[in-house]
């Protein structure tokens, strides 16, 4: 009877351990996943500009990731924050933490966009009315910046970052690139 008793009790352990361990290693990988994509949620929420990111996991330490935005509306009050309509972006993260890919990061990036730019004004006293001189531009630009990502167990991310960049080829193209991301996806 006792080796009966002895018997179920060690099936009935080890079940129950199993299921904690299938628990537990679901919410590692889905945590230590090598692939991210995610959405710049600031953008999409306050200007109506799509901004996705896929990022792949190289090691503990560093990722690469391939950012598209897109700003369908061109508005006036805009302007001056985002010149460009288009950009592909390019980036390599290194991150500071004893943690999977996850932490404080500073990154390095290359931009190529394209967009409208105004180089300023003229009045003009037959129309009584300023005139803005503007131009189509594709420029390319280099440029690093700082970040903080947090994963959550069940794979959920927020990554803040900013950075700043130089447009390099182009004289009728914005001098800065500038980059300020919120952005909310899942790592799987």
């Amino acid at each position: 009877m006792k080796f009966l008793l002895t018997c179920l009790l060690l099936a009935a352990t080890s079940l129950g351990f199993s299921q904690t361990n299938d628990s537990i290693s679901n919410a590692i990988s889905r945590e230590s996943g090598k692939q991210e994509l995610s959405l710049n949620a600031f953008n999409l929420v306050d200007f109506g500009i799509v901004d996705i990111t896929y990022e792949r996991i190289i090691s503990e330490n560093s990722t690469w990731a391939i950012e598209a935005f897109y700003h369908p509306t061109k508005d006036d009050y805009l302007n001056d924050a985002y010149y460009k309509e288009l950009s592909l972006t390019g980036k390599y993260k290194h991150f500071f933490s004893s943690k999977y890919a996850r932490g404080f990061y500073v990154h390095g990036f290359g931009m190529l966009s394209n967009g409208e730019y105004e180089d300023g004004y003229y009045y003009d006293a037959g129309v009584d009315d300023y005139i803005y001189d503007t131009y189509d531009y594709t420029d390319f630009a280099i440029g690093f910046g700082l970040g903080g990502k947090f994963v959550s167990k069940g794979g959920f991310l927020l990554d803040l970052s900013g950075g700043i960049g130089r447009n390099l080829f182009s004289e009728r193209s914005p001098t800065i690139a500038g980059q300020f991301m919120v952005n909310l996806g899942y790592r799987f």
